[in-house]
This record gives C-alpha cells, structure tokens and sequence, in this order.
C-alpha cells in the first residue's frame, strides 16, 4: 500500500479492522482469554503494508497503540481493584484519545505491589488458569523487591520483538562479517530477580546470533568463551562489566580483538572502568540496555557515541511525563511512565517505573521510526536538604566539574563507584568516592583544596550549580550554610561497606538515612 493512502482517515480504518468492535472490550474473563495477541495484529499490520512495523509511518503507529491501550483499558475495567481505582479519577470507559489517556492515574511499585502479590486481587484472568510467571525486582532504590506477574505466552512476543530489534538496529554495526557472531549473558537467575532467563529470552531471539547463557564466570570460562571464532557481545550488569578487565587478563590480541560490545543493565557505567576495559579490548562499544520491571527492554542505545535510548516500536507505551502525569515536551525532564503493550491477561496501567528521563526527539528515518529518551537518574535520587531538592546526578555532575575547574582530579576516571549518603537527623551529606588508594587520594585533596572549609564549599557550589539547571529552586552560600548541614567529600576503599548496597548488588546512587 502506497505511503500517500496513509491518510487520518484510512489509518482510523485500518485500526478499527484491525481491532474489531467485537474484541475491543471483551465481556468476561473467557473472551479476554480467547483474544486474539497483539503480537498478531502487529504481523498482520507487517503483511498489510509489507513493511517492517518499526518503519511503518509514525501516525499509523501511535493510531495503532491508542486502539491498543484502548483494548487494554476495557480488559482492565473487567477487575474490580481496577475500575475503583480508574473511578477514583474519573475514568469509567476508555480513553478516546492520547490526552484522555494520560487522565488514567499512575500506578506505583506500592500499587502495584498490592495489586499482584499476595492473593493478587489486580489479576484479569486468575493465576489458577495457570501459564503466567511471577518474577520479582531488585528494588535499586529502596532494596524492597516487588513482584510482577507476565503471561509466559505474551513473554515469548515480547523476546521476539526485542531481539529482533537488538539485532536489526543495536548490534548490526558491531558484530560484522562472515564468522560466527556471538552473545553473552552473565546474568544469573536467584531470589525470584529472573534477570538471566528475561535477558537470555529475548537475546536467543536476536537474529544470526549463538546465545551463551554464561551465568557468573570465572577466569578461565571467560577466556574459553572470549577463544571462539568470531565477534561477540555479551550483556551484564554495570558490575558485572566492570570485572572483564580482571577476567580478561592473558587473553591474546586476537581474542581481545573480538570483543565489540559491552551492553550494561544498571541505567550508568563508571568512566573510569570504560577506559580500563578500552585498555584492554581495543574494538569494544559500550550500550546501554535499560531494562526496568525485570528484564523487559525499555530503551535500548542504538549509538555508542549517543547516550540517547530507544524504545521498541509496538513492545511499549513508554511516556515521560511532569508531577500531573501528563507528557513533558521535547528536552524536558520527567517521570519514565510504562505500559506494557503485552499484557492481555494482567495489564498494568501507567506503572511509574521509578526513574527519570529527558524525553528526546523521536527518530523519523525510513528505516526506523521509534520514540528516544535519556537516562537522568531515580527517581528517589533526590538530596532533601530543608525545604529544597537537589538532583543528585546533577549535583555529582557539578562537583565534577568544580574539580576540573580546580586542575583537580576528574572523578569520573579515578572513581569506581560513588555515592550521596544523606544523613538527615545529623544533618551531613557525604560524597563517597571509592578509588584504587584512598588514604593518597584523600591526603592530595586535602592539600590541594586547602583543608576541609575548602572542600565544604566546593560541595556548596556544585548543590547551587545542580539546582540552576532547570530551575528548580534558588539556593545560594548563606541559605546552605544557614541549614547548619556538614559537607564531607570523602575517599574509600573498592567494596568498602560504608557505600551502601541493594540486596542483589547494585549500588544505589544516593543513600537516605531518615
């Protein structure tokens, strides 16, 4: 079909056919069981314009997951716990539009938490029907997993588009040539957090690849690995990346060679261990694979040299949106908000995902036409200092900064991790730097900062520099000072336990202590 019979009115057409009255608003758990899957509508969409649906005409799109959510909304009015809630806003039927859409109230992880755990009273389809996986999360900022319950039928659809995408517009510009291509995990399933098995999914769907789901290696599995014939990419945590430099050591030219792609799951990887792992593998990439409520791929970097994320045409609604839930413009920052556009038999509306992102300009390219955000931080990375918030990411950023400016150190290559900790009834906020030799990195700073009253307002400065950024709020020397706060920029040791950590590892940005 020719791109000029795309008008308002066909797309509208096609939507409607394509999701029939008859299945728009099922009637009883039965029906909603007998629907047809979206990922079917999405192959059937392909076939109609033969066309890739991630290149498919952007209107055609967005008019494709409004009749989508639309479905989605009538499913979940099935369930009591949902129509009270969607009653509690004024929400009764479903949305007409994008802007009536964004009235549905945003669910939290506690929402959600009560809505699938336990007796799980937000279920459509009741989880005695069997064929659903409960997995849980890792709780990065507050160490509290929650569980979030997938139909395993909506799972594989979800590791089909996924991997494809992967492989069509991640990896096709890394792993090249004729020789066997290789993908990594070494992601581990324990404690219900079923990372490897999500990742693993949807990286055995990537075309042309060979899959290793390697778990936690040792040196000489590693190397093993890194021996075969061809390029490879393999897919880990930040942490776990950073551990190749170790794991790698004796590896010959060639096999070093052949590592392309370093993909980490932890939302930032440090620049001090990028350029470590440079040192040692001369042709690796770094991307990033966001993955948020378990191991579903939310924004995938396409571009080493642009942090910027993408999402998977027709696997997500992904919004960014301000504290009303509505949608913020193009280079504004807000809430990342996700509907999972898979979810026929336990849909979850609006679920705030608990991170920030600046909502970017989306690509429109004849190959690829997708929405792009970028990564700012947690959502609960935010310094309560009195009556102000500061941004940590930002603050961090600015105090890196003061050091350059300072001809001090460049924090982002000495550090290996770092971390507010906010003691608010003392009233201290500690900057922890863990580096290779503190006590030398410490005595260097204290000398060339002039004692502790210097580093107090270095830190001054860069919470002021912060808070400018956007225009959050005034702050200056006097109101800091007059809060009666301490400012401590302190260096510790690799692994060193005043640097807090969740549960399954990570490394929280900023540590509240209430």
């Amino acid at each position: 079909m020719k791109k000029t019979e795309l008008t308002l009115k066909h797309i509208q057409e096609y939507v409607e056919q394509l999701i029939p009255e008859n299945e728009l608003a099922p009637r009883s758990v039965g029906e909603v069981m007998a629907l047809p899957s979206f990922y079917s509508k999405l192959k059937v969409c392909e076939e109609t314009y033969a066309t890739e649906y991630a290149a498919l005409d952007t209107d055609l799109q967005s008019a494709f997951v409004l009749r989508r959510l639309q479905q989605l909304t009538n499913i979940a009015l099935l369930n009591p716990l949902w129509r009270e809630k969607l009653a509690e806003a004024g929400v009764y039927c479903a949305p007409h539009s994008m802007e009536e859409w964004q009235q549905i109230p945003i669910c939290d992880k506690d929402t959600v938490r009560n809505f699938f755990s336990g007796d799980r009273p937000g279920m459509v389809v009741p989880l005695s029907h069997g064929g659903f996986e409960i997995v849980a999360s890792g709780g990065t900022s507050s160490g509290t997993p929650s569980e979030t319950v997938y139909s395993l039928k909506e799972l594989s659809y979800t590791y089909e588009l996924a991997g494809d995408f992967i492989g069509k517009y991640m990896l096709s510009n890394y792993l090249v040539g004729d020789a066997p291509k290789w993908l990594i995990t070494t992601l581990a399933d324990y404690q219900m957090w079923s990372s490897g098995t999500m990742v693993g999914g949807v990286l055995q769907k990537v075309p042309g690849i060979n899959y290793i789901g390697a778990g936690p290696v040792v040196p000489a599995v590693f190397q093993q690995i890194m021996s075969y014939e061809g390029p490879k990419a393999l897919m880990g945590i930040s942490q776990g990346i950073a551990v190749l430099s170790d794991l790698g050591r004796g590896l010959g030219e060639k096999e070093r060679g052949s590592f392309k792609v370093a993909m980490y799951g932890s939302g930032v990887f440090p620049q001090k261990k990028r350029a470590e792992l440079k040192r040692l593998y001369p042709n690796l990439s770094f991307l990033s694979y966001f993955a948020a409520t378990q191991a579903e791929a939310i924004g995938l970097q396409i571009d080493a040299e642009n942090p910027w994320l993408s999402s998977v045409p027709g696997l997500h609604l992904v919004e960014i949106v301000d504290k009303d839930g509505q949608w913020v413009k193009e280079g504004e920052e807000g809430e990342l908000v996700v509907t999972r556009l898979h979810a026929t038999e336990a849909p979850v509306l609006r679920f705030r995902i608990g991170d920030r992102m600046v909502r970017r300009p989306a690509i429109d390219t004849a190959r690829l036409k997708t929405d792009q955000f970028e990564l700012v931080g947690r959502s609960g990375d935010i310094i309560h200092i009195a009556d102000t918030q500061y941004p940590a990411v930002l603050v961090f950023e600015a105090i890196c900064k003061q050091f350059v400016r300072l001809q001090l150190f460049d924090l982002k290559v000495i550090a290996d991790e770092y971390q507010f900790v906010n003691n608010r009834p003392l009233k201290q906020l500690t900057l922890f730097l863990a580096v290779d030799i503190p006590s030398a990195a410490q005595s260097a700073f204290v000398y060339r900062t002039g004692g502790v009253a210097s580093s107090r307002l270095l830190f001054i400065q860069g919470l002021i520099e912060a808070l400018s950024v956007f225009n959050q709020g005034e702050a200056n020397q006097y109101s800091l000072e007059k809060t009666g706060y301490q400012f401590e920029i302190r260096f510790a040791p690799k692994q060193s336990p005043e640097i807090f950590r969740t549960e399954v590892g990570k490394t929280p940005l900023l540590k509240d202590i209430l």
